[in-house]
């Protein structure tokens, strides 16, 4: 079953001092292309939450948010005494203000506050990977769900493909045939004498020349193989888009061979129902 690349997955947890929430946002892409947010506390832990992002997803364009609410008194910041009284020391010799006022312009200066940098606790982490996996399984749930309208889409594009094969194939008769008469109509109009025989093998070899048999077998192997790949349990849209080209290799050898207008316009319509299918295939992990 096949896979979208775009998905939304979130998880939050309420606790006694804290509000801790992840959200995760995913696009198409080549590649993982992982952009991850997070408080500067908890990127020790980096690599370990992007090991567990890359496992699930594999690829996509992912934003990866992780944001902690502190609740109530608790701050990180401390005042950094020595710095405030020297500050105030100076502030003393410039004029006759308030101590209260002194603090006040102080506080406000460089310096005068510092982060301290918390450890994360194991607990704490552990939390947070549980809610990961959550919201890594919520945008998972979201990328089957594209997953499947996409695949509703290929199966409706490839069976129009397969339709317009099968008139290409009912009118490849009277292409031949058409052929045919035209090279014999411009040999008699040209009123010379021409050797039957020689004549005949010139316009089998041609007839040859412009022979589809072996496009039609193989496009509509192609067509069959895709759908395999739709039916596969496992999301591949790097493999159905080389399936993908070597249907459009068919399709256009068959309108250069086909040198009839009818069968032609039936060709402009497979590529057109293809390009549709390419377009979506961007989005299929």
């Amino acid at each position: 079953m096949i896979q979208s690349m775009t998905g939304f997955g979130k998880a939050m947890k309420q606790l006694e001092d804290k509000k801790i929430s992840i959200e995760l946002k995913s696009l198409n892409s080549k590649n993982l292309d992982l952009n991850a947010r997070m408080p500067n506390q908890y990127r020790e832990k980096e690599i370990i939450l992007r090991n567990l992002i890359a496992k699930s997803l594999v690829r996509g364009k992912v934003d990866f948010g992780l944001y902690v609410d502190v609740i109530g008194s608790t701050s990180s910041s401390v005042i950094n005494n020595s710095v405030v009284e020297d500050y105030m020391n100076q502030l003393r010799q410039l004029g006759t203000a308030s101590e209260g006022e002194l603090l006040n312009i102080a506080m406000r200066l460089p310096d005068t506050l510092s982060t301290v940098k918390e450890e994360v606790e194991d607990h704490e982490f552990k939390l947070i990977e549980s809610l990961l996996i959550s919201a890594l399984e919520d945008l998972n749930s979201h990328r089957l769900d594209e997953g499947k309208v996409l695949e509703k889409d290929f199966r409706y594009r490839v069976e129009n493909i397969a339709k317009l094969l099968n008139e290409v194939i009912a009118m490849d008769p009277e292409r031949v045939e058409g052929v045919k008469s035209r090279i014999q109509k411009n040999i008699s109009d040209l009123k010379e004498k021409v050797d039957e025989n020689r004549f005949e093998q010139e316009l089998i070899y041609y007839i040859e020349k412009l022979d589809i048999t072996e496009e039609k077998v193989r496009l509509k192997n192609h067509l069959d193989y895709f759908v395999e790949n739709l039916n596969s349990t496992d999301s591949n849209g790097k493999k159905l888009g080389f399936i993908a080209q070597e249907i459009g290799r068919e399709i256009n050898t068959i309108g250069s061979k086909s040198n009839f207008a009818p069968m032609q316009q039936l060709v402009v319509q497979m590529k057109d129902e293809l390009e549709k299918i390419k377009e979506q295939l961007l989005n299929v992990l």
